[in-house]
């Protein structure tokens, strides 16, 4: 059964708009969620429907709310093979393989994340957003591999989106580069937006805010504004000036951000199918045989290997590192590498 809450109004709420005073005295709904179960009906005023989220509250009235119990989430639950690293009643933390696609959309209309999530969680699952499914608080591309974190719950969901959109979080990736970066340590900040002629890709554009520059130069020429993105990166090894492993952190979460921001310095991902458009001058530093095998990677070499957050609900700290998968484990023993 959903639970229903009675809310009445105080002299200090006088005037409040409903959406913003209802949000803020119930745990676990967002805003935005509020304010679509009022527009749905969901709410009344002392027994009265009320459905605009702008309307004024009155002191001395009581405000009710009623969610309707979550509805099965429309993708259909697949069962899958999922790498778990840890879960509880809140949230699910997980290794991503590469080749997997996170969230269904056109052309992935199933076999995704979430259709294997709804499969393993089940009934676990409380509703959010008013649907029996998985909180996607973040995404990997289909073709990364690595550490994600999913929540189970609406309260969850809403803390962990938080943490990630106010950076409260650590995010590492390690990135297999062509070319030797320089500075071998450094902070890319450039926005991040589409790009102006090939809209599946993204590109370094000119930011949203007026007499804001960004300090990479070479902004994609007619894209649209973009939004603030910063990526530091530190090298680990190279090998022959043709090719560097980095460990790269997510200052912000922006599509494609690593991928971006690298090949706007010149320094694309290895196997990287949208952002490596030609055969790299650097590939011609490396012995036949390195050059070969790198050329050859199907993929983007690009592995979330750490996320450490506080957990929604106790706010311990938990920390979770992953090693590379095999594909991108045995290129880089080819090259001499041991990712930690």
């Amino acid at each position: 059964m959903s639970k229903t809450y009675e809310i009445a109004v105080t002299e200090a709420d006088q005037g409040m708009r409903l959406d913003r005073f209802l949000a803020e005295r119930i745990d676990g709904l967002s805003r935005s969620r509020v304010k679509a179960l009022i527009e749905q009906g969901h709410a009344t005023r002392d027994g009265e429907a009320v459905t605009e989220p702008a309307h004024a509250v009155r002191v001395g009235s009581t405000y009710t709310v009623s969610p309707p119990p979550p509805v099965p989430a429309r993708p259909e639950a697949q069962a899958m093979a999922l790498d778990i690293l840890y879960e509880d009643r809140d949230l699910i933390v997980l290794d991503k393989p590469a080749g997997l696609v996170v969230h269904p959309a056109p052309g992935n209309a199933d076999g995704t994340l979430v259709n294997g999530l709804l499969a393993h969680a089940g009934e676990e699952l409380e509703g959010i957003g008013g649907e029996k499914r998985p909180g996607i608080v973040h995404r990997l591309d289909k073709d990364t591999s690595g550490i994600m974190v999913v929540a189970k719950t609406q309260v969850a969901h809403q803390t962990l989106s938080e943490a990630f959109a106010a950076r409260d979080l650590d995010r590492e990736y390690l990135a297999l580069v062509w070319g030797m970066p320089s500075p071998a340590k450094d902070e890319i900040e450039a926005a991040i937006g589409r790009h102006a002629a090939d809209r599946k890709r993204m590109a370094v554009v000119e930011p949203r805010s007026r007499g804001v520059e960004p300090r990479s130069k070479g902004h994609a020429a007619g894209a649209s504004s973009g939004k603030h993105a910063i990526t530091r990166y530190t090298t680990e090894q190279s090998w022959f000036g043709g090719v560097a492993l980095l460990r790269c952190k997510l200052m912000t979460g922006r599509t494609h951000q690593i991928r971006v921001h690298l090949a706007h310095r010149g320094h694309p991902l290895v196997g990287d199918p949208v952002y490596l458009r030609r055969t790299p001058a650097a590939s011609k530093l490396l012995p036949d045989d390195l050059r070969e095998s790198l050329l050859a990677f199907p993929r983007q070499a690009l592995h979330a290997t750490t996320l450490a957050f506080k957990h929604p609900v106790t706010g311990a700290m938990l920390t979770f590192r992953s090693d590379p998968p095999k594909d991108m484990q045995e290129l880089l023993a080819q090259l001499g590498a041991n990712p930690r």
